[in-house]
């Protein structure tokens, strides 16, 4: 299959709003690829070079591609911000400078044409590239890649490199094409997919051996999956009444949410973003090993830092950790770790999904040895709700968790069997867009950031910040912004949507000032959450919730100080 012919349905996807049209298009698009061809297929339409439990990466920046770019397109770089600035999207920017080669390029382009598999296997030798050279030998793989690439394919060639696909059409409804294309009932499917971790797998077994290829999967160990979500509570008032008055509450700590896998004494440990994080968590493992006595086991728990008197610290000191892949005895003795189980999922060959979460957590107690679970209660009162609240933040936690006690545990779904709860206005996981430089000393760097909330397939602006990072904190952020970094509009900078930060404020207010009419007042950034994509940032409706929310609010506060 012509790698082509992909990019042409992703566009085409692009113009389609219609869900059952869109789920149709890609099932007979799938009926026509071989086997060998599903998995680089599906993960590639996702935004993914490879799939999910494949731990390579291509490592390639946007300021490597777009050197690539520039020198094969040999256009003017203006034409590209001109295209960027219409659309908003790096791919039909891509797209256009390499509508403007000259039609000899071109129809040398047409005689050589990619396949889909011709594409992986550049992507796999990209990945492979380590070492010394390895940026050279990068860019020299995408150069050869994208030379042979028509304007459509390097549209979506560039979306798929950055992570930026964009089409509309989400792994949910990949689900529901893959079980029309291959006649599986899509209650099957979306079990095996959440027992595989992977749509692009269960599809490869689905076009092998039709239903029978799902209808006995169960978890893999050492294949991580989606951690189920929570959404935020405005209340614990709320929580209590979602959950039918009485709910469980556990401390919210300011950490990182691991997944541990063990089999047979081998550990190995996952982020909340499903990577590979073992090597940088040796205590773990090894008090994994200590403590847990079964032969296999995939457990949840949260990993923080503590100071020399076992408080927490703050949560930037803790991805310290996760980004060190070098010197680990060194920066562990400096950033010490404590780990806290809050559930498992999986025990000796059984899932423990379906079982609820009341009993889940007596199970989790029984296998977890020494290893401390998160601090709970099971409360209907709200007294004690909020004398559990207030004691969780004073030993220097985020807040609590609100699990409903007869829920089961589902994989990658934000439900309502799951509440976050804070003190004030709860803060909002949102994306930066733009920055620009500051003022006085702090003219060299980018310190104004304009933060956006996920709303479909784009972000949209709901406030801006300079308040919340130190002079340290903010001269790393220029560094990262400034590799992802797409237009300069004089003193703003635009960046591809790729940085995560958590962010507090006073109030939501109505404003006309950005599109989504909403503003924070006094935002300010409280971290950055380099343990989250932004496909896991909040969306606009979440703002939205919260904005109405408060209102309603102050509403009844204006009529009380009536009466």
């Amino acid at each position: 299959m012509e790698f082509k012919t992909l990019a042409e349905l992703c566009d085409r996807l692009e113009k389609i709003s219609k869900r059952n049209l869109m789920i149709s298009t890609v099932a007979e698009f799938l009926k026509s690829l071989n086997e060998d061809e599903i998995e680089p297929a599906i993960s590639m339409m996702l935004g993914r070079a490879f799939p999910k439990y494949d731990s390579r990466t291509l490592d390639v920046s946007w300021a490597a591609l777009s050197e690539v770019i520039k020198r094969l397109s040999g256009a003017d770089w203006s034409t590209f911000y001109s295209a960027f600035r219409s659309t908003g999207d790096i791919g039909a920017a891509t797209q256009a400078v390499f509508e403007k080669k000259s039609s000899h390029r071109q129809s040398t382009l047409l005689e050589r044409s990619l396949t889909i598999i011709d594409v992986r296997k550049i992507f796999e030798s990209i990945a492979e590239a380590k070492g010394q050279g390895s940026r050279e030998r990068k860019e020299r793989l995408l150069e050869a890649l994208l030379s042979r690439a028509t304007p459509i394919e390097a549209k979506y060639l560039t979306k798929i490199i950055i992570g930026e696909m964009r089409t509309g059409f989400q792994e949910g409804l990949m689900e529901s094409a893959v079980a029309a294309a291959f006649s599986v009932p899509l209650r099957d499917l979306r079990l095996a997919s959440m027992l595989t971790g992977d749509i692009s797998e269960v599809a490869y077994l689905c076009k092998k051996y039709g239903e029978n290829g799902v209808a006995n999967l169960s978890f893999r160990v050492f294949r991580p999956i989606k951690p189920m979500l929570a959404q935020i509570a405005t209340s614990i008032s709320e929580v209590l009444e979602e959950h039918g008055g009485k709910t469980a509450l556990e401390y919210k700590l300011d950490g990182a949410r691991i997944q541990i896998h063990m089999s047979n004494r081998e550990v190995r440990i996952f982020s909340r973003r499903l990577t590979d994080v073992t090597k940088s968590l040796p205590e773990i493992v090894n008090l994994v090993q200590r403590e847990i006595k079964v032969k296999e086991i995939i457990l949840e728990g949260e990993v923080i830092a503590v100071s020399d008197d076992g408080k927490p610290m703050p949560f930037q000191h803790l991805m310290r950790r996760f980004k060190r892949v070098h010197e680990i005895e060194k920066v562990a003795k400096s950033i010490p770790v404590d780990l806290y189980l809050f559930d498992i999922l999986y025990l000796n060959g059984e899932s423990m999904v379906k079982t609820s979460y009341s009993e889940r957590r007596g199970i989790l107690k029984e296998v977890a040895g020494s290893i401390p679970l998160t601090k709970q209660i099971v409360t209907g009162d709200l007294n004690e709700a909020k004398s559990f609240l207030k004691a969780a933040v004073d030993e220097g936690h985020e807040g609590l968790m609100a699990k409903r006690p007869d829920s089961p545990y589902t994989p990658g779904v934000r439900g309502k069997h799951w509440f976050k709860i804070k003190e004030t206005l709860p803060p909002l996981d949102l994306v930066i867009v733009a920055a620009e430089y500051g003022y006085g000393r702090r003219h060299n760097w980018l310190s104004d950031y304009y933060l956006a909330a996920r709303d479909g397939d784009k972000f949209t602006i709901v406030g801006k910040t300079f308040k919340g990072l130190t002079d340290e904190e903010i001269a790393e952020m220029t560094e990262q912004l400034r590799k992802i970094s797409v237009s300069e509009e004089g003193n703003r900078v635009i960046v591809i949507p790729k940085i995560v930060v958590e962010v507090a404020y006073n109030e939501i207010q109505s404003s006309p000032k950005y599109e989504s009419g909403m503003a924070l007042r006094f935002a300010r950034i409280v971290k950055v959450r380099d343990d989250k994509g932004p496909e896991e940032a909040d969306t606009i409706g979440t703002v939205r919730r919260i904005y109405e929310s408060q209102f309603q609010r102050k509403a009844k506060l204006n009529l009380n100080s009536v009466v």
